[in-house]
């Protein structure tokens, strides 16, 4: 039996001819990725292991990202750590404030991340990098240390499910709404420690960015990682900003796969994810249906949807329109490349002059540490990839996960809404 890509990356990594699904394997690593919040954890137990600095300062990328620039003392000493550490190691890429920008956007922008490579990163949307053809996956603090001593880390090599993306999208359709379709589709679990990976003519329909978003949200699903075969807009985006060497790897014709499922982009509609899991998930169709959901607040940015597509769909949106009274709309770019871009093309202009605020790169209300925190009762509108109980703030808020075309419109509206609804 073939092997998936996942399968021959990993294979490839171990100096093994062939790999199984089931099978303990030690890689070696890539790159090895922290923040300001998993890094220290990593960099503690470094010390506790008495290791003789790191197994290659070029390949490890410390990126300051949550709660940058800092928000108070325990995260300004956070970032302390992280940067006595780097500069003790003489670690290449350390981005400090000014040059940073939200770790999975950062490090393909970089040109750190290429087809073949097996990257971990201390946190789980690592597997952003899957849209370029790699193996990239979330692992715990201490694994990241050991994988920054060492440059090595041990996998359970996983199985894998194909998704055959067919059909062309409508235009307000973007990767955001496939992912939340797959992802209501098989839950949240549905991809369990399984390597989701995406293939079919319509992924010529797909746009980097889009690929960007639904690989970063294979988590969501359950999944290992989530990955797309390399074709020439990949080329076309490596060859923009990068001059690594990479090898590209293709599924075997008879490669097993647990499931196969077809997603039909001409079939998709505007998709939100509900509180409080991505898997509950209804089209603005359904919505509209069951009456109109009045929200406080909309975000677009994050690794998930802070990139300049994602500007310019919210841009194309809020342009001559002014957002609801008494609704809060934050803008986030989700790198300081990406912020000037936007600044250079009017984005921001138009982001400002429709009642919206602007913020330097930053995860902040994602997690709900800062810059967007919500308050009891109130509803938000975000492109960030997770909508549990809490996750933005207090406990009895609620988050809907959209699209940036559905985020934007919704702003204007101060309701739940498609751009369709505003012409």
């Amino acid at each position: 039996m073939g092997m998936t890509m996942t399968q021959k990356i990993l294979a490839n990594a171990a100096g093994l001819p062939e790999v199984k699904a089931g099978q303990l394997i030690m890689a070696n690593l890539n790159l090895v990725l922290g923040n300001d919040i998993t890094s220290p954890v990593a960099i503690h137990e470094m010390d506790k292991m008495k290791v003789d600095g790191v197994f290659d300062k070029d390949k490890i990328a410390l990126v300051p990202d949550h709660f940058v620039p800092n928000k108070d003392i325990k995260s300004a000493e956070h970032c302390r750590c992280v940067r006595e550490f780097a500069r003790k190691n003489d670690i290449t890429n350390y981005f400090e404030v000014g040059e940073m920008g939200i770790e999975h956007a950062l490090l393909p922008e970089r040109g750190l991340t290429v087809p073949g490579d097996v990257i971990i990163g201390a946190d789980s949307h690592t597997c952003t990098y899957g849209a370029l053809g790699a193996f990239s996956t979330g692992v715990g603090s201490t694994d990241m240390a050991a994988g920054m001593a060492t440059g090595q880390a041990w996998f359970k090599v996983p199985s894998a499910i194909k998704f055959n993306i067919v059909g062309k999208k409508a235009k307000d359709i973007s990767g955001k709404d496939v992912i939340l379709h797959i992802i209501g589709m098989i839950g949240v679990d549905g991809a369990l420690y399984r390597s989701m990976e995406f293939v079919g003519d319509g992924i010529k329909e797909l746009t980097m960015d889009d690929r960007f978003t639904i690989a970063n949200m294979a988590i969501e699903a359950g999944g290992k990682n989530g990955i797309f075969p390399v074709d020439d807009l990949t080329i076309s985006y490596l060859n923009a900003h990068t001059e690594r060497d990479y090898r590209i790897f293709e599924a075997d014709a008879d490669a097993e796969y647990d499931e196969e499922y077809t997603i039909d982009l001409s079939k998709l509609r505007p998709t939100i994810a509900f509180p409080h899991l991505p898997e509950n998930t209804h089209t603005i169709d359904e919505i509209h249906d069951n009456g109109d959901i009045k929200i406080d607040q909309v975000v677009i940015g994050s690794c998930t949807n802070g990139r300049m597509d994602d500007l310019r769909i919210a841009a194309e949106v809020l342009k001559g329109r002014h957002v609801a009274k008494g609704l809060r709309l934050i803008v986030i770019p989700a790198t300081q490349k990406i912020y000037l871009k936007a600044m250079e093309e009017g984005l921001l202009k138009i982001f400002i002059e429709a009642g919206g605020v602007v913020s330097t790169p930053t995860c902040g209300p994602c997690l709900g540490g800062y810059m967007g925190v919500l308050a009891e009762g109130e509803k938000c509108v975000s492109t960030t990839n997770r909508n549990f109980v809490g996750r933005m703030g207090h406990i009895n808020s609620e988050i809907y996960l959209a699209s940036p075309a559905v985020a934007a419109a919704s702003a204007v509206r101060g309701e739940i809404s498609a751009p369709e609804d505003l012409w």
